[in-house]
């Protein structure tokens, strides 16, 4: 007698009652397999040769090890043509950092690479000389002449410092002023050793004698605007650079208040015209009451200006026996320009702080009023001389002002 119990396998049926699939069943579910191998036998899979694989190892290793390689030309951001430019020429003359922003990034380069002239680049390029570094007076220069311009976009500015390259410093600070401008800073360098060797035995003014000087050096900047750096700028910088020079490399002010006989003695001129045919010597007489050019806002194009200008000016120097070329009026810079420019408008002269306000109304260029360092000739520091007025604040606020003179 067999007891029955529950049991926790599950039952399986006997072999005598397992279902065979019918034969067209099994015939189906083995086709495809059949299938599989014999296409696996007719196709089989493609072996690379040896050769090959080795070569494509060696150019995956030369491309990774290219990768160290130090970089050794790049693309300017501000070349509309992207062409490639050594690293060294890039880097050497000049050090410019411009943040990107609605005016683009703009960065800094020699001669042979500096950026394209307004012609090419559709930018109105200005240009500043200092030599008693003060960021104050820049600043002021660069906010009036882009709060004046109808397109502040399109200013580019460049800046001449002693510093040059090696002063990030005072380019950050102004980068924080202006972060959407493009700027760039340059050193004065090779624009000084030019000057010294064209006036030498001479000592030459390097501040009046830069503007003349710059494109020789920068010779891709062949349009631009000079602005002396003591400015206030209320007129547009567009008015200037879209003049007809008449052919003359060089637009300037007239200062009437002077006269050439003021600075030339009329009768040595006159020998001097007469007896001399250097193709700086004009041919008809000199007139003693001309008024003389004004330098502090010029026109300048390149293409038209004379390439002897340096010699002449220092020509004229030693001839007119001056001890040295130095001077806020120099008769033989005067004479090198005699009727060899193009008169802007009296609206771009620039007037002394002691001119009646009437007279300051009507100018588009204001000297500037603020605080300003003096530098010592003897190179033994600089001294600052106290502000004269409160123009200079509507373009300055005192926080800034306080961040730059330091």
């Amino acid at each position: 007698m067999s007891s029955s119990s529950p049991s926790y396998l599950s039952s399986r049926p006997s072999a005598a009652h397992r279902r065979t699939q019918p034969p067209r069943v099994a015939a189906a579910a083995a086709a495809p397999a059949a299938a599989l191998h014999r296409d696996a036998a007719m196709d089989p899979a493609p072996t690379p040769l040896p050769f090959l694989r080795f070569v494509a190892f060696v150019v995956i290793v030369c491309l990774g090890i290219l990768q160290f390689l130090p970089a050794t030309h790049v693309r300017h951001p501000a070349d509309p043509h992207r062409n490639w430019i050594p690293i060294e020429s890039f880097m050497n003359e000049s050090y410019s950092v411009s943040p990107l922003g609605k005016s683009g990034a703009s960065g800094g380069q020699n001669s042979e690479v500096v950026t394209s002239n307004s012609e090419e680049d559709g930018m109105l390029h200005v240009v500043s000389w200092m030599e008693c570094l003060d960021l104050r007076l820049l600043a002021v220069l660069a906010n009036s002449t882009l709060t004046s311009s109808r397109n502040p976009d399109l200013i580019y500015f460049h800046f001449f410092i002693p510093g040059g390259s090696e002063d990030k410093r005072s380019f950050y600070k102004l980068k924080v002023l202006f972060p959407n401008s493009h700027l760039e800073i340059h050193g004065q360098e090779k624009i000084q050793e030019l000057i010294r060797n064209a006036m030498f035995p001479l000592e030459p003014n390097y501040k009046e004698l830069a503007p003349f000087a710059i494109p020789m050096i920068f010779q891709s900047l062949t349009k631009f605007v000079y602005f002396s750096s003591d400015l206030v700028v209320k007129g547009r910088a567009e008015d200037l650079i879209s003049l007809d020079l008449q052919k003359h490399g060089i637009a300037a002010a007239e200062d009437c208040s002077k006269r050439l006989t003021d600075y030339v003695n009329p009768e040595v001129l006159d020998a001097i015209q007469r007896s001399d045919a250097r193709p700086w010597v004009s041919d008809t007489p000199y007139e003693k009451n001309a008024c003389v050019p004004n330098l502090s806002v010029l026109s300048i194009d390149a293409r038209n200006l004379r390439k002897d200008f340096l010699r002449a000016v220092s020509w004229w120097t030693t001839v007119l026996n001056l001890n040295k070329s130095a001077g806020e009026n120099n008769p033989a810079l005067f004479l090198t320009l005699y009727h060899n420019y193009t008169k802007l408008s009296s609206s771009w002269l620039s007037v002394g702080n002691e001119a009646l306000p009437e007279s300051i109304a009507n100018k588009t260029v204001i000297p500037y009023d603020g605080p300003k360092k003096l530098c010592s000739a003897l190179g033994a520091g600089a001294t600052l001389q106290p502000e004269r007025g409160d123009l200079w604040k509507r373009y300055l606020p005192p926080t800034s002002s306080q961040m730059l003179g330091q």
